[in-house]
């Protein structure tokens, strides 16, 4: 069961949203999300405060013993705010840039596990070792030289590397994928052509499968890369333990417009499942956009198919412990943010400036989810 708690630290003006997931003698997990009170501050001045807000939740009695796993920053300038930002020690981070839409410079999601191993390889890679599973957490990947295509090539042939060092693979053992995109209506074809091609060469087509993501506009700090790449993939675990979601009466396959990534995948473990939902747009199962112009009626869209997928994994939406929400008009942010404190007052979220990848689409969102459960043939997370 997922505990959800909310704590103000006025005297720094931070707000910090918690998702909590405990058993009583199995790992626990927590999805965090910290939003800045923006006070007319520089970014050094909001950033201090976000980092003293990040001591404290560490604190918190739902948290305490816990390690910090996976960071992923929103910046508003990435550029010139990057150099600013501490080096992070046994993390993976990411530094993006998707301002927050409630108007400040810098908002961050962390991802904590309390009971597990957690070991930094020198590759950057996070590992999380627990019960013969290795949880791989790789973030913030870039390369500056080159295309979108190219860039993407050379990203997914260096994570391909890096897996390999652990035993594993792309095709085998990742679960979840962050393609983000500068210049998204322009360069995001280069990103979908490279992607399709090399999965066409680890194996991974429409007769076998895809992995979830999400690709989105989001500007790296450095001015020469175009694609950020992070990744999530999972050693140790039985194929049996994996599902992929498709709701049919909701969403078509994503390769029948030209992309290739999977809706959403689901993996069971002994004591829990894990629902990683990707992009989801108002979309049907035409592979059409749905409600276009109407930011309120593409909003619920979007949760109707977030719902379907998550029924196909037995799941509801009271499990879901982080959202994010990409925006491509800045300007729907009161109305967006109006629906989600609506129908989601409790569940850690962040609504950003990211465009998404199909200009009719005016919203997009991803989410986690975590439902306790028994699978009696599977090891415990």
């Amino acid at each position: 069961m997922i505990q959800r708690t909310a704590y103000t630290f006025d005297s720094i003006g931070v707000r910090a949203e918690l998702s909590v997931y405990a058993q009583e003698g199995h790992v626990g997990e927590a999805h965090i999300m910290l939003h800045v009170e923006p006070r007319g501050e520089l970014f050094p001045g909001q950033l201090a405060r976000l980092q003293e807000a990040e001591a404290r939740v560490m604190g918190l009695t739902e948290v305490q013993g816990s390690t910090p796993v996976m960071k992923r920053y929103f910046l508003s300038d990435s550029a010139n705010q990057s150099p600013l930002m501490p080096r992070e020690e046994h993390c993976s981070v990411s530094l993006i840039q998707q301002p927050p839409l409630d108007g400040s410079k810098v908002a961050v999601w962390m991802y904590l596990v309390k009971g597990a191993d957690v070991v930094e390889g020198r590759d950057g890679t996070i590992a999380v070792r627990h019960n013969g599973y290795q949880h791989l957490w790789r973030m913030g990947m870039v390369d500056p030289q080159g295309d979108s295509a190219h860039q993407t090539h050379t990203l997914l042939q260096q994570y391909e590397e890096a897996l390999a060092k652990h035993n594993a693979n792309i095709a085998d053992n990742c679960v979840r994928t962050w393609f983000f995109v500068r210049d998204v209506d322009i360069q995001y074809a280069g990103m979908v052509r490279a992607r399709r091609e090399d999965f066409e060469r680890y194996g991974l087509n429409p007769q076998t499968h895809y992995i979830a993501s999400t690709g989105i506009g989001g500007v790296p700090a450095d001015a020469r890369a175009i694609v950020q790449f992070g990744a999530y993939a999972l050693v140790g675990f039985d194929p049996t333990q994996q599902q992929y979601l498709y709701a049919p009466t909701h969403l078509n396959p994503t390769y029948e417009y030209g992309v290739t990534f999977e809706r959403g995948v689901r993996l069971c473990f002994g004591d829990r499942d894990h629902v990683y939902i990707s992009g989801t747009a108002s979309i049907n199962n035409k592979g059409e956009v749905v409600h276009e112009g109407d930011i309120m009626q593409q909003t619920r869209r979007m949760w109707e198919n977030v719902e379907a997928l998550l029924h196909e994994a037995e799941c509801e939406m009271d499990d879901i412990a982080q959202i994010v929400v990409y925006l491509r008009d800045v300007a729907d942010y009161a109305t967006v943010e109006a629906l989600f404190s609506e129908r989601f007052p409790d569940t850690p979220r962040v609504i950003t400036d990211a465009p998404v990848c199909r200009p009719a689409w005016l919203v997009e969102m991803e989410c986690i989810a975590i439902k306790q459960r028994r699978h009696g043939a599977f090891r415990d997370f």
